[in-house]
C-alpha cells in the first residue's frame, strides 16, 4: 500500500476509544499532527496525565462509558473513523474482575459496532492483542493464519474477551449499512506488549517490585523470547491501518486492503524478556534477580496469588489492595517463547517499525532516570521491617508489661544490654538520632530535592541511615550535575 503520509487523516473527524489512555493519547496527538479535521478522545476519565497536552492541542475530550450505548452513540456522532482502544483487565488486579473484563472488552464492543452502523461510519480499526491466539503454549515467528486459541482454554479473561471482540469486529466487515450504497470495512491490530516514555502498566509495576526488593525471580529459560513494541510504532500501525481500510483511492475505488485483517505488529526484534528489562532496570540502579524458576512452579505460585486476590474480589479496585506479585497469564507472558512476524503488515499497510527497540529502550530509560531524580527513593520492603520492627521491640522490652512476645523480647533485649536502663536508653538515643538525621535531611533536601523534602524527613526519620544513605547519593549526583 503506497499512499501519502497523510491519506485518510486529512480532513476527517476521528474518535479513538480509550484516548486518555497512553497509547490512545499518542494516537490522538499524532492525528492532529497529521491533519486530522477534528480529533475526539472517550474516554471514562475526565483527566488523565495525557489531558492536558490533548486539550492545548485542540483534540475534544469526551467523558463517558463504553458500555454505555448512549455515551457511545453520542461520541461517535458525525465520525469518519473509529479507532477502538479501551479495554480492561490487561495486567494485575484488573485481570481478576472477570465482569468488567466481559462488560467492556465486549460489550462495549458491540456498542461501538451498533452506533457505527447507526452513523455510517466506514472504517473502524480494533486494537486487539497477541492473546487472542496465545495461551501459554510456544509460538515461533507466527502469523495471521493461526487459528483463534479456544476461548474455553484462556487463563485470564482479558485474552478470552479480547478474543471474542476481534472476532465480532471483524465478521462485522463487508456489512452494508441500512440506506445502501457504502459499507463498513473493518480490521484488527494486534500488538506486542507495550512500552515507552510514560508507558503507565507494564514498567511501574515492574520498578516499583524492583524498589521495594520484590523482584525476588525470574521466570523461564534463557532461549525463551517474547516482542516488544515501543509507542511510536504503534500509533504508526493503527494510523496504516485506517489508511488500509480506504475504498476510495484513485485507481482502486471499492477495493481495501486491510478490510476483514488482522495484523500482528511489533518492533521486530524479539528477545528475551528480562534480557530486554536488564539495562532498563540497570539505569535506575536496580538488577534482575539471580534465582530463577520454572513455569508450572511459577504458574503454581500465580494461581496462589489469584486464589488469594479472588476472595478480596469486592475490594480489587481499591487502591489501597496492592497488586499481586504475578498471576498465571503473566507468567506464560514471559516464561513461554512467543513471538510473531510483521510481515503481512508490511506487505498490505507498509508498515515498518519507525524505531528500534534499542532507540526505543534509550528513550524510556532517559524518561524514567528524569522521573526517579523527582521522586523519593529508599530502601526495599526488607528494609523498613527490619527497622520498624527492631525499633518496636526495644520500645516493648523497655515499657511494655509482659504480656505475649514481650518477656522473649525483654530476655533478649537484657542479653544485649544488660539492665533496662541500658535498653531505655539504647531506644531513647535511637529516636533522638533518627529525628536528628530526619531534619539534616529536610535540611539537605531543601537544596538538592525541594520537592521531596518533608517526604525525606519522616522516611530518614523512620529509618535513619539506611534512607541517608539514598540522600547522601542524590546529592552528590546533584553536586556533579
Amino acid at each position: 500500500m503506497h499512499l501519502s503520509e497523510n491519506e485518510g487523516v486529512e480532513g476527517n473527524t476521528f474518535v479513538v476509544t480509550g484516548g486518555l489512555g497512553y497509547v490512545g493519547a499518542a494516537l490522538c496527538l499524532e492525528l492532529v499532527r497529521r491533519g486530522a479535521r477534528q480529533v475526539r478522545s472517550f474516554d471514562l476519565r475526565n483527566s488523565s496525565p495525557w489531558s492536558d497536552d490533548l486539550r492545548n492541542s485542540g483534540v475534544r475530550c469526551i467523558q463517558g462509558d463504553v458500555t454505555r450505548k448512549q455515551d457511545v452513540d453520542k461520541a461517535l456522532d458525525g465520525a469518519d473513523c473509529v479507532l477502538h482502544l479501551a479495554s480492561y483487565g490487561m495486567s494485575g488486579k484488573e485481570m481478576l474482575q472477570f465482569g468488567r473484563c466481559d462488560e467492556v472488552n465486549i460489550n462495549g464492543t458491540c456498542n461501538v459496532l451498533e452506533a457505527v452502523f447507526k452513523h455510517e461510519i466506514t472504517r473502524l480499526v480494533y486494537v486487539s492483542t497477541y492473546n487472542v491466539v496465545f495461551g501459554g503454549k510456544e509460538i515461533i515467528n507466527g502469523n495471521e493464519s493461526l487459528p483463534y486459541y479456544p476461548l474455553d482454554d484462556h487463563v485470564d479473561a482479558y485474552g478470552r474477551s479480547k478474543s471474542i471482540a476481534e472476532q465480532l469486529v471483524l465478521k462485522s466487515n463487508g456489512r452494508p449499512f441500512k440506506n445502501g450504497g457504502k459499507k463498513l470495512y473493518t480490521c484488527a491490530v494486534r500488538p506486542a506488549a507495550i512500552y515507552g516514555p510514560g508507558e503507565d502498566r507494564h514498567l511501574p509495576r515492574i520498578v516499583n517490585l524492583a524498589k521495594m526488593g520484590l523482584l525476588l525471580f525470574k521466570t523461564g529459560e534463557p532461549s525463551v523470547k517474547t516482542d516488544w513494541i515501543y509507542v511510536e510504532n504503534l500509533v504508526l500501525a493503527i494510523i496504516l491501518a485506517s489508511m488500509g481500510l480506504l475504498d476510495d483511492i484513485p485507481g482502486r475505488e471499492g477495493e481495501t486492503v486491510a478490510a476483514g485483517q488482522p495484523y500482528f505488529v511489533s518492533d521486530g526484534s524479539p528477545v528475551n524478556t528480562f534480557e530486554f528489562l536488564r539495562p532498563f532496570l540497570r539505569s535506575l540502579d536496580y538488577d534482575l534477580p539471580k534465582f530463577t524458576i520454572s513455569v508450572p512452579v511459577a504458574v503454581t505460585l500465580g494461581k496462589i496469588f489469584q486464589g488469594f486476590y479472588t476472595v478480596l474480589y469486592p475490594w480489587l479496585s481499591k487502591s489501597w489492595l496492592p497488586q499481586p506479585l504475578i498471576l498465571p497469564a503473566e507468567v506464560y507472558k514471559v516464561g513461554v517463547t512467543h513471538y510473531f512476524s510483521y510481515l503481512k503488515a508490511k506487505e498490505e499497510l507498509g508498515y515498518v517499525p519507525f524505531k528500534s527497540s534499542k532507540e526505543g529502550m534509550a528513550a524510556t530509560i532517559s524518561y524514567w532516570q528524569e522521573r526517579k531524580q523527582r521522586s523519593l527513593d529508599g530502601p526495599t520492603i526488607f528494609t523498613w521491617l527490619a527497622v520498624i520492627l527492631g525499633m518496636s521491640a526495644l520500645f516493648a522490652a523497655g515499657w511494655l508489661p509482659e504480656v505475649g512476645p514481650v518477656p522473649f523480647l525483654r530476655a533478649l533485649s537484657l542479653f544485649f544490654f544488660r539492665t533496662m536502663t541500658m535498653v531505655r536508653a539504647v531506644f531513647i538515643i535511637s529516636v533522638g538520632l533518627h529525628v536528628g538525621e530526619g531534619i539534616y535531611a529536610w535540611s539537605l533536601a531543601k537544596r538538592v530535592d525541594p520537592d521531596n523534602a518533608m517526604g525525606w524527613f519522616w522516611q530518614t526519620s523512620a529509618l535513619g541511615f539506611f534512607s541517608m544513605r539514598f540522600l547522601l547519593k542524590r546529592a552528590k549526583d546533584h553536586h556533579q550535575a
